[in-house]
């Protein structure tokens, strides 16, 4: 067994699993002054300690065994204070300089990275590091450290905070002079990729920076002796008090924080998450422990045991009319099915579309043998797997179609090349006269079009009729990465927003109409037919039928996905907010103007949402009212609650799967729930069973 494995167990059998304001059983006992804790490669658990007489070359590194034995990794050190991981480093702050543990090594030891000769100023006590995650595969970071300068209660002063580039080169980010009244900066961490938080043990403030100009805001204040900061996967951020010994927990940001831990502690130090990521690891400074500290905060506890279904294949038996698992020329061709929904017209049949251009239908039914196919417009779809995002993207029924015998499809329009203009289009097409049974690919008009996109990501494309009769249109950014033009927050464009059109109308010689009460109507500058923005990728969205609301997962860009329930004329941040974090140089913190999510787990976890919808069906009540959504490429699925009356998230339950990545979720006209993955047998529909 593995030594990350075995911390796993103990962790989760251990008194550690305990929530609430008293402080749980120690895992690890025996430490000598434990100032900082990480988790490195492997799920390797290390803690810098100062030395039982904190003499010169007793401090150490020390690596948690199974059982919770410490045991030295590297000795001879100074005075180590922080400690952080990236890839098969460990960067170590000790004292003046900071240092670099390669922990592949034979016989690891300790170098110098940086030299306190390459700080703009003379370093007095450098204390907590963080290292930038979103260097990815590069060989080496940014790391960004404390000097908590001159510790002297009553005259303190000289601290800093710095930035050190890949390269070694140190600058300042902040200090004394741009924060007037910042004491002993100590604890510090990123805030999504171009900001930071930054912890005053002095001042027992928690500070926000931004890392293009060094401007700041406070964030909160009265947790005296603040040392480590921690966000957990889910936008949970923990402050450690040395001073007083109470851990604290911010739910959301803008929110009060919360004693998560009030008593037991003697000297909470430097914190960081398990490798669980359920639990916060806490060392011990002055009792010599280490111990771990459930993320769940009082008052906002969420159920997170997982649900007693599994998955299966829903439809074993099906042929896919026209489709076949490799193509004339002998290469694989797999099914991509995109949507599953229905014809509402009570026959309760299924639909499913191909992301190639081909809707299907079958019945009901788990022995269904063949499926009719209702509408094939290949001819007319760009797909290709280099660029897979394009393609038959949505399809909604309209609302009467027993009156109307009217389809909607969201789909790209095929094109020579890469440099001829990239589209998107929304087009109606109506049953065939010949045969009222199958549509029409004649009949197709062009209702709406998205044109001049930047790249092929990024095109959302779910269309779906809401309880109010008009049709709800998505589209990503535009594409590429990092809203380049700004289209989020721009209501001049359709890219990054959430349209809604009236289908049974036509105006202003246009194939729709647009609403009314559309909150942008009248609006200088701003599109009318705009419902709501400031989204990069929405994947998918999804009415609520007992409830009305919108749901939608949004794809992030560099550390989170998120969840949101959309509003009219609803601003969801992109590209000033990634998830609850400021994004890029021009990234804020949540205002007024924004509406934050409901949820987001950072991709520790998963690196992109598929949304999914609020379960309404009859066959599995446990799960009534959960909204389920999984993750595309971790390939993990849940089910989460959203209490109305306490206006958050309440349960997010796993629902073990075999891995498989979800394309998109579907319902039948009874509610049940149904998802897609991509099927080289065809076999690409599952369900959900006890």
């Amino acid at each position: 067994m593995s030594r990350s494995a075995s911390l796993t167990l103990l962790l989760l059998a251990g008194p550690a699993a305990a929530a609430g304001p008293e402080a749980p059983k120690p895992l690890v006992t025996g430490l000598v002054n434990p100032e900082s804790v990480c988790v490195g490669p492997g799920g390797k658990v290390y803690v810098t300690t100062i030395g039982e007489f904190n003499k010169d070359g007793d401090g150490a590194v020390m690596v948690i065994e199974p059982g919770g034995k410490a045991v030295p990794f590297v000795t001879g050190l100074d005075d180590p204070k922080g400690i952080a991981a990236f890839q098969d480093s460990l960067f170590v702050t000790d004292k003046t300089r900071v240092l670099r543990i390669d922990t592949t090594a034979k016989e690891p030891k300790a170098t110098v990275y940086v030299d306190p000769k390459a700080f703009p100023n003379p370093p007095l006590f450098l204390n907590d590091i963080a290292a930038d995650p979103e260097a990815g595969k590069a060989k080496s970071c940014t790391l960004y450290v404390t000097d908590s300068g001159n510790r002297d209660p009553k005259n303190p002063g000289q601290g800093a905070l710095y930035r050190v580039d890949q390269k070694g080169q140190v600058t300042v980010v902040i200090d004394d002079k741009k924060l007037p009244g910042l004491k002993i900066p100590n604890g510090v961490q990123l805030d999504g990729a171009s900001h930071l938080l930054l912890a005053d043990f002095g001042a027992g403030k928690l500070y926000r920076v931004k890392l293009a100009d060094g401007s700041h805001e406070e964030l909160a204040d009265g947790m005296d002796g603040a040392d480590g900061i921690t966000w957990d996967h889910h936008g949970r951020l923990f402050v450690s008090c040395w001073k007083t010994g109470k851990v604290f927990g911010i739910n959301r940001p803008g929110q009060k924080p919360v004693e998560v831990v009030s008593t037991g502690f003697q000297s909470a130090a430097d914190t960081c998450l398990d490798p669980t990521g359920r639990f916060l690891l806490v060392p011990d400074m002055k009792a010599g422990t280490l111990t771990a500290v459930s993320t769940q905060i009082p008052g906002f506890e969420v159920d997170t045991t997982p649900l007693p279904l599994k998955t299966e294949i829903a439809f074993p038996a099906l042929k896919w009319t026209g489709w076949s698992p490799e193509t004339s020329t002998g290469k694989v061709n797999p099914l991509r099915p995109i949507v599953l929904t229905h014809f509402g017209d009570g026959s309760n049949r299924v639909v499913v579309a191909t992301q190639h251009g081909v809707l299907h239908a079958f019945p009901n039914d788990p022995k269904a043998a063949e499926t009719k196919v209702l509408l094939d417009i290949q001819d007319r779809v760009q797909y290709d797997d280099r660029t897979n995002e394009e393609g038959l993207l949505g399809v909604a029924f309209h609302p009467d179609f027993k009156k109307t015998g009217e389809v909607f499809v969201y789909y790209t329009p095929k094109r020579k090349g890469m440099k001829e203009e990239m589209r998107n289009v929304v087009s109606r097409f109506r049953t065939s006269k010949a045969d009222p049974a199958v549509f029409d690919p004649a009949s197709e008009e062009r209702v709406y079009e998205y044109r001049n996109r930047l790249a092929w990501n990024h095109d959302g494309g779910t269309i779906v009729f809401g309880p109010d009769g008009f049709l709800y249109v998505v589209h990503g950014d535009g594409g590429q990465g990092g809203d380049p033009q700004g289209n989020g927050q721009n209501l001049a464009t359709p890219y990054g927003k959430i349209l809604r059109i009236d289908v049974n109308s036509k105006a202003g010689g246009k194939n729709y109409a647009v609403p009314k009460d559309n909150p942008f109507v009248g609006k200088e500058g701003a599109l009318p037919e705009i419902w709501a923005y400031g989204l990069r990728n929405p994947w998918r969205i999804a009415f609520d039928k007992p409830t009305g609301r919108l749901w939608c997962g949004e794809v992030g860009q560099n550390l989170y996905e998120e969840i949101n329930l959309i509003e009219k004329g609803g601003n969801y941040g992109w590209s000033r907010r990634e998830s609850y974090h400021p994004f890029g140089p021009k990234g804020v913190g949540p205002g007024k103007e924004f509406v934050e999510p409901i949820w987001e787990y950072h991709h520790d976890v998963g690196k992109s949402i598929t949304g999914g919808a609020v379960y309404r069906g009859k066959a599995l009540p446990e799960l009534a009212g959960h909204y389920v959504y999984a993750d595309y490429v971790s390939s993990k699925i849940w089910a989460l609650k959203y209490d109305d009356a306490a206006k958050r998230v309440v349960a997010n339950r796993p629902i073990p799967d075999p891995a498989k990545p979800v394309l998109s979720f579907g319902e039948d006209e009874q509610g049940e729930l149904y998802f897609l993955v991509v099927a080289p047998n065809g076999r690409g529909i599952y369900r959900f069973v006890k």
